[in-house]
């Protein structure tokens, strides 16, 4: 199982903006569990805790192998969901390991 996990900090900076991006960000990505196969499973969350120094936005997901999750990023529907991503964000960081 290949655990994929995605940071971003957002290019808002006040509650208003962070709320709204990260609403649509989470609006983007959480229904591809239901249209991508190789999702095993998805999530995105909020931080909630050092907002000076941590990351705004985290992408979970899981996948059985290193293929599924090449499968995942080359999808069209992800594709789309990351055009989105892409206009509120000023940073990504990402890492992929087994569990």
């Amino acid at each position: 199982m290949i655990r994929h996990i995605v940071i971003w900090k957002l290019t808002a900076t006040d509650e208003a903006g962070i709320a709204e991006s990260f609403g649509a960000i989470r609006g983007a990505l959480e229904p591809l569990a239901g249209v991508i196969r190789e999702i095993q499973t998805l999530s995105v969350s909020r931080n909630s805790a050092y907002a000076d120094v941590n990351s705004d936005v985290v992408l979970i997901a899981d996948y059985n192998s290193v293929d599924d999750l090449t499968a995942y990023q080359v999808h069209p529907e992800h594709q789309k969901a990351a055009a989105v991503v892409k206009q509120h964000v000023a940073s990504r960081a990402s890492i992929d390991f087994e569990i």
